[in-house]
Parts: C-alpha cells; structure tokens; sequence
C-alpha cells in the first residue's frame, strides 16, 4: 500500500533535513493503516522496528512516497518492509531514501496475542 506526506518546515531538525523522529512516527503509523486494511478486525500493537536505515537527508518541500509491502504472516504477527522515496527533490524517483522493517502483533482485550483473524475471501457471505 502506498502512502504519501508532504514535508513541511516544522518537520525539520536544526540543520534543515526531516528529524528522524517524525520519519519513525509516520512509519508506525502507516504501516498501522495498512495492517488494518488488509486485516481488518485485528487489534495490532507495535512491537518492533528492526534495522531502521536513513540513506539520504529529506529536505522541506519534498513528497514522500511510503510503501508499505507485507514481508511476513505469522499466527499472532504480521510484517512490513517499508521503503521510503522522494517525488520531487531526487534525481531518481527510486532511490530509497529510508527503508525499516516493523512489526505488528494482534492482541485482545486482556492484551495478550491472539491469532490474526484472517479476512473471508469474498466480501459476500456464503449462501
């Protein structure tokens, strides 16, 4: 799934690039959404982002494009490789600009994981 953000200037750190903070709370949050949209249902928590890597500084005025692709299905968990890229400010529309994997797990009231509920296959009940 794709998702997109504009930079603004108060998304910027005392150098003038993106403050990595806002980058990580934009990736928790739209692999968020998209977890719920492909499983919807489903109670996620957060409960990693692994080798988070910045390649390139992200500067204001830039569009960001986030993709947000399911690297791994478990019972109780679900994974994202997240990639992220400029639209604008970059030679290369390609060139990854920050990439994470992170990593959701389904809980239920009490908070304990419970097995994802996996969407029916069709939006139409049997007859």
């Amino acid at each position: 799934m794709e998702h997109y953000k504009l930079i603004l200037p108060e998304h910027l750190n005392h150098d003038g690039f993106l403050f990595g903070g806002n980058m990580l709370k934009w990736i928790d949050e739209f692999a968020y959404i998209t977890a719920n949209h492909q499983f919807p249902g489903n109670h996620f928590v957060t409960i990693a982002l692994d080798n988070v890597t910045f390649h390139h500084p992200v500067a204001s005025g830039e569009i960001i494009r986030f993709d947000c692709d399911r690297s791994r299905l478990g019972r109780t968990s679900v994974q994202y490789q997240v990639r992220v890229f400029g639209t604008r400010r970059h030679a290369c529309p390609e060139t990854i600009l920050f990439e994470t994997h992170i990593t959701f797990v389904n809980v239920g009231g009490d908070g304990l994981k419970q097995p994802i509920l996996l969407p029916p296959d069709s939006c139409h009940p049997a007859a």
